[in-house]
């Protein structure tokens, strides 16, 4: 649950413009895409030539909420769901992301970024597609 009171719009659009600026600097600097599905395949792949740079890719999407989070800014996430929910729900993104050959920071950020139709119609589904299950989970389910 997000604590709505208590939303800043100035760190939203600092965390907004710091994803941007990344992605732009891994483009423009090292050719490679922000697709955070793709860098950690990859990395799976274990290709020697390019594993520093996405093993330091990973380790910074790790390590940072960490840092936050010991320099004092709690940001107070709740999750309400059972792990065998959160299990199923992260393997159907795994899936989902491997049908759409991309996730939403490949897709939504980069790709719409450099104008790509393929990234637009991905886009567009992967958020009906979750529109769609919070409507089914949470209205008609009830859960």
């Amino acid at each position: 649950m997000i604590n709505w009171n208590a939303f800043t719009p100035w760190s939203a659009l600092g965390g907004g413009l710091l994803i941007g600026a990344a992605a732009a600097m891994l483009i423009l600097l090292n050719g490679r895409v922000a697709g955070v599905s793709g860098v950690l395949g990859g990395l799976l792949r274990l290709k020697s030539s390019d594993t520093a740079w996405r093993l330091a890719f990973i380790l910074g999407l790790v390590v940072t909420p960490a840092l936050f989070i010991f320099a004092g800014h709690d940001p107070g996430i709740e999750i309400e769901s059972s792990y065998p929910v959160l299990i199923i729900a992260g393997l159907l993104v795994g899936a989902g992301t491997r049908y759409g050959s991309g996730c939403t920071s490949g897709h939504g950020v980069c790709g719409l970024s450099r104008l790509s139709p393929r990234s637009l119609a991905a886009t567009l589904s992967f958020m009906a597609a979750g529109f769609l299950t919070v409507y089914v989970v949470r209205h008609l389910m009830g859960v």
